[in-house]
């Protein structure tokens, strides 16, 4: 009696179809397991067997054995339970052929026989579309997750009995929940907003700038001067995630076992912000089962480093990459994981260890201080940001002023125009990004030329910063993008000038 179940395993961001086949024949009673397994996946023998007879359903002695193809992809996780189960309930005749003719199954079992949730549902639900299923079995608590993808249908199974019984059609079936994709998110505050934030008139332009063209920001300041409070208000004047954009970052939440019953799809830009003692490992990811890094769960998003310099030096360089490349690459093994990592890299830092130099009344470190606590941020790294901008202490008469500043909402207009005047510029023309940070060499030439005046400009900017090929087309990438917010087809002196500030804001502390 032969049997096979479609499943799925997933391998890094891609997922594969996997077929579970299920043998069971007279001879000497056994429960075998192949196809390059995992030790989770080798102990699914026992769970199942376990879970059917708590279930009420006896097992022959027989020999049984299970193979997961294609043998060549490693399986990992707890997955493949109920489609084993199921695969055994198939070949004892307790289910028609039909039944599983059109669906994917996967699920986790207790010994008494519930179905627990698992992993990578919505990534899962997605290929089975792709690949022309019709329906998906899963765990009751990932249902709401899978039927976020639409023309699919997504069945929930809360015990193995439950998933017999729909199989065998003994009940009605259930409905997934009919819920627009994004109904069902997590309840966040308010966000924060910039009109809260008193002064920092060219802070706030310089985040502006940033968010317009998705460019990388340090921010340099005292203590106290505001530096996180502006961090914290950029997610909410980017533009809002597309549905393309919002699947991706779910998916990537999924794999993480981030979704839940209060969340099961991202709508908004991720944030993240890890404390100074993360270790690469949970920067970037990887581990024995690569799994997604805090780099890549801020996607689409901001990575927001507060205290930068406090960071280790080779946990910042691990940053290089994917801010050069926008995705993560671990090699294992059992095979190569990537990682998407198209985020905003937004870094808070003292200028010195007491936090105040320049100011020399002030500050009582030494140069040798202030230049070993500035060397923890390596050149390659600082090469790599895009912007740089002194964020001053506010004075009094700013903090208590009653006129509020400008709110994120009407940044968030200016930051829209601009990105739509690069979405129209780039989108679906087969240049790869959509933001003028992503802007290749080649493509600089095509869309950031200058013109006599401009370029005099630029050279003398190359002498005198000591700018590397990097810095000078960064530069003009951020002047790109300050023409964008200008409403101007051409770069002109004016936007150079202020590209040229950010990146001298940097050579004022570390160039001495």
């Amino acid at each position: 009696m032969f049997s096979t179940i479609i499943s799925g395993a997933i391998c890094g961001m891609n997922v594969m179809l996997v077929h579970v086949e299920v043998d069971m024949a007279q001879g000497l009673p056994g429960f075998m397991m192949v196809g390059y397994l995992s030790g989770e996946v080798k102990e699914a023998g026992e769970r199942v067997r376990v879970a059917l007879k708590n279930s009420g359903i006896s097992i022959p002695p027989m020999r049984i054995t299970v193979n997961l193809s294609p043998a060549d992809i490693r399986k990992e996780g707890t997955a493949f339970d109920l489609p084993v189960a199921v695969g055994m309930l198939l070949s004892l005749g307790y289910i028609e052929n039909e039944a599983v003719s059109d669906i994917m199954i996967a699920g986790e079992l207790s010994l008494d026989g519930k179905v627990n949730p698992i992993k990578g549902v919505l990534p899962l639900v997605r290929k089975a579309k792709e690949t022309g299923m019709k329906r998906c079995l899963v765990p009751e608590e990932n249902r709401n997750e899978g039927a976020v993808i639409s023309g699919v249908e997504v069945i929930g199974a809360a015990t193995l009995k439950e998933a017999l019984c729909y199989l065998k059609g003994e009940q009605e079936e259930k409905a997934p929940k009919k819920k627009p994709a994004g109904n069902k998110t997590k309840k966040r505050e308010k966000a924060p907003d910039f009109s809260e934030i008193g002064g920092q008139t060219a802070a706030k332009r310089a985040v502006e700038i940033a968010a317009a063209g998705f460019h990388n920001l340090l921010l340099i300041g005292p203590p106290g001067s505001g530096k996180t409070m502006i961090a914290k208000r950029i997610p909410g004047i980017l533009p809002p995630l597309t549905m393309d954009e919002r699947l991706e970052v779910s998916s990537l939440y999924s794999i993480s076992g981030l979704l839940g019953s209060e969340e099961t799809f991202i709508t908004r830009r991720p944030f993240m912000s890890p404390h100074h003692t993360a270790t690469a490992r949970t920067l970037v990811g990887g581990g024995r089962i690569p799994r997604p890094g805090i780099a890549s769960l801020a996607h689409k998003g901001v990575l927001f480093l507060d205290e930068m310099p406090e960071f280790g030096q080779h946990v910042l360089d691990m940053l290089r990459q994917p801010l050069e490349d926008k995705r993560i690459n671990i090699a294992r093994i059992g095979g190569n994981y990537t990682y998407p990592a198209d985020f905003m890299l937004v870094g808070a830092m003292n200028p010195c260890p007491c936090g105040y130099y320049p100011d020399m009344n002030r500050c009582r470190c030494s140069l040798t201080d202030i230049k070993k606590y500035q060397s923890h941020i390596s050149g390659p790294i600082l090469d790599r940001i895009d912007m740089c901008t002194e964020v001053s202490q506010v004075a009094m008469k700013e903090l208590t002023q009653k006129i509020k500043g400008e709110t994120s909402a009407s940044i968030r207009k200016r930051v829209i125009k601009a990105r739509k005047r690069q979405e129209d510029r780039y989108g679906g023309k087969g240049y790869g990004y959509e933001c003028n940070a992503g802007l290749t060499v080649k493509d600089i030439r095509k869309f950031c030329g200058l013109d006599e005046k401009e370029l005099k400009l630029m050279e003398r900017a190359f002498a005198t910063l000591q700018l590397s090929a990097r810095g000078y087309y960064r530069i003009l990438r951020v002047a790109r993008t300050i023409a964008d917010l200008d409403e101007s087809e051409k770069i002109k002196e004016i936007h150079l000038a202020e590209a040229l500030s950010y990146r001298m804001e940097g050579n004022k502390y570390w160039e001495r």
